[in-house]
């Protein structure tokens, strides 16, 4: 599909220092499988909180994605402090992506939401996190380990999805195999979420917004290898069906300038 016509996709980046000089940065995972798993073109939001009018953004997208991170959403934005002082966050990007969120489930914006996304999803509609997954009495220890067989991607323990939800449709199947690289978790949900998939110990691996186009959030890595795994391909698949709905019902008007038509937002 040409570029001009492909569903915009915006994905906030992170703020990373890298031998003193501070970049705004993704994983190159999560544009590849904006564009190869899901056929649209990805526009990268940098992490510059206030700075941005979420409102104009939103304007000229047509999805979000929300990406994994070595940071955890500041406990401040569920009324907690941090538990742990090696625990790492970035302010910046909390204050990017929170409003961009709200903004977009207001528009019924599709949004895709993996690890610190589905984090952040909780977080903007009112619920809160456990901090470190593996000091709550009960629960895994759901931090990747590199020395697993397959490697710290790979399949780490399996979820139970919820009979009936979105995710059941795409699997095929109540129970799927994950990987699993995190340390904060959905503690409380929020009261508009629904839980799409938990894992054995009980922690809530998945979440969608059953009133939205396409809301959901994934606390796994989707993204690693997506055109390999069904239920990725299937999910990523649903969401630039969503993505491409977003931009067929957006309002259009023909500019001709030298005999080539080419489409504009009113």
């Amino acid at each position: 599909m040409p570029a001009c016509l492909m569903p915009l996709v915006g994905i906030p980046t992170c703020l990373r220092v890298l031998n003193e000089r501070v970049f705004h940065g993704v994983n190159e995972r999560y544009p590849s499988a904006v564009i190869d798993a899901a056929g649209c073109l990805p526009v990268l939001i940098p992490a510059i909180g206030s700075k941005v009018d979420v409102c104009v953004l939103l304007d000229r997208l047509d999805g979000l994605l929300l990406t994994g991170s070595p940071t955890n959403v500041h406990p401040r934005h569920y009324g907690a402090e941090p538990s742990h002082p090696e625990i790492l966050h970035d302010q910046e990007r909390d204050a990017t992506t929170l409003p961009l969120i709200r903004e977009a489930i207001r528009r019924d914006l599709p949004l895709l939401a993996i690890c610190r996304g589905i984090q952040e999803l909780n977080v903007a509609l009112g619920g809160t996190l456990h901090q470190r997954v593996q000091d709550v009495p009960g629960r895994l220890n759901h931090r990747s380990r590199r020395d697993a067989p397959d490697g710290p991607y790979g399949p780490a323990h399996s979820v139970t999805l919820t009979a009936g939800g979105l995710l059941t449709s795409l699997a095929g199947a109540t129970e799927v195999m994950v990987n699993s690289l995190h340390s904060q978790g959905i503690d409380r949900p929020a009261p508009r979420l629904r839980v799409e998939a938990v894992a054995p110990d009980g922690q809530i691996e998945a979440v969608s917004l059953p009133e939205a186009r396409f809301v959901v959030g994934v606390q796994w890595h989707p993204e690693y290898k997506a055109l390999g795994n069904p239920f990725s391909s299937a999910l990523f698949s649903a969401f630039a069906e969503a993505c491409g709905a977003a931009t067929a019902g957006s309002c259009l008007s023909s500019t001709r300038y030298e005999g080539i038509t080419v489409g504009s937002r009113a």
